[in-house]
């Protein structure tokens, strides 16, 4: 990880709807976020952690404030060029898989390059390596309902690195696993951030929040304040022995 941010939010606001009916869902929101982070965001409902996501994901724009991706401000691209950001530099990882229930993990993992035109036979190359990375290879022939939940989360963490993103964006991806997958998941995503992925996570589980890196609490539309990872800060502390 460098101290060059990859992402950072300045003032960033968000307001739906207009009139007596305007709500403010973003405040101010000020953020960087290095290369190669792992950071879980929290929050209770309605905090303004979605939201931010959906903007981070380029899935929708700040009603006014800076958002910077590689340097370059986001707010002044056009949809088709936030669109070719969003295939080109992120990964989407959700808590319900959305894998395609009749396709085996292979052709689940196929299916970002089958969007971007790429050959056959660089699809199932690219497929096959991203489930190498998420230990999955063994299992490319099948199918979702052939598979446990900790299997098809991977499967999807494989579909979210088969185009190569400098950012994984996983909203609650242990959600719908119990503690031990979700460990799993957790030390998958921890290792991806490791090899220079920046994984931006939301999570309502303080224990699952404690693998990040670092650990950013919103709260009524702004970030009230930023944390180490317990787990990450352990680890660090380790490695720090000699």
């Amino acid at each position: 990880m460098t101290d060059a941010p990859i992402i950072e939010l300045e003032g960033i606001t968000k307001t739906f709807g207009t009139g007596a009916a305007a709500f403010q869902a973003l405040k101010g929101v000020d953020l960087a976020i290095a290369r190669g982070d792992f950071v879980a965001v929290m929050g209770p409902s309605g905090s303004g952690k979605s939201t931010t996501m959906n903007i981070l994901g380029c899935l929708d724009t700040p009603t006014s404030g800076t958002f910077r991706f590689r340097g370059v401000e986001v707010q002044s691209l056009s949809r088709d060029q936030r669109s070719m950001l969003r295939r080109r530099y992120l990964g989407f990882v959700f808590q319900g898989f959305n894998l395609l229930a009749r396709t085996s993990a292979l052709e689940n993992v196929e299916l970002p390059l089958l969007y971007r035109g790429e050959t056959k036979k660089a699809r199932r190359e690219a497929a096959e390596r991203s489930l190498d990375k998420v230990g999955l290879l063994p299992w490319a022939s099948h199918t979702p309902a052939e598979l446990s939940g900790g299997q098809q989360q991977r499967v999807a963490i494989a579909r979210a690195l088969v185009t190569d993103p400098d950012v994984l964006l996983a909203d609650e991806p242990t959600g719908n696993l119990d503690t031990e997958r979700s460990v799993e998941i957790m030390e998958l995503l921890s290792g991806l951030s490791d090899t220079g992925i920046t994984v931006l996570m939301v999570t309502h589980e303080e224990e699952m929040a404690a693998y990040a890196r670092t650990i950013v609490h919103f709260r009524d539309g702004l970030v009230e304040r930023s944390e180490t990872g317990v787990r990450a800060g352990a680890r660090a502390g380790r490695e720090g022995v000699t």
